[in-house]
């Protein structure tokens, strides 16, 4: 379920509150949650996985991406976790796509090289194709 896109961050669809324990145990100090709360029926409510995963030792942000797409504040706010986090950082959706795609976004805004970006996200089953133009304008800081 988890994939590895750098030795510091991996994506995995949905989880579930028993989880976190197991992440944590994986070696992942932090959960960064992309899905907007009631997304779809079924899904845990976002103050039982961070509580769950206080429990577990691990920090929590959540950095919702709705069906609005992408922007620059959660561009930031990913940026800002990463940043903050002192080891393995697991970011988790629907499917684990939103969350490798505002990885991938995060990274070009910070200047990271497109082309390594897509890359790292075949090598973990994510085609950036869709976003490749968006990646290029980031890296290139427009």
């Amino acid at each position: 379920m988890i994939r590895v896109l750098t030795p510091d961050f991996a994506v995995a669809p949905q989880i579930e509150v028993d989880d976190l324990a197991e992440i944590a145990g994986a070696g992942f100090v932090a959960v960064i949650n992309n899905r907007p709360e009631d997304e779809e029926t079924g899904q845990p409510v976002g103050a039982a996985l961070e509580a769950a995963a206080a429990a577990s030792g691990l920090s929590y942000v959540a950095i919702p991406v709705g069906h609005a797409g992408f922007g620059h504040p959660q561009l930031d706010a990913m940026a800002a976790a990463l940043a903050s986090a002192t080891g393995p950082v697991l970011a988790f959706c629907r499917s684990g796509t939103r969350s490798c795609n505002l990885w991938a976004l995060t990274m070009a805004k910070g200047g990271a090289d497109p082309e390594a970006l897509v890359r790292q996200a075949a090598g973990a089953g994510y085609d950036l194709s869709g976003i490749r133009p968006t990646l290029d304008a980031l890296a290139a800081g427009a």
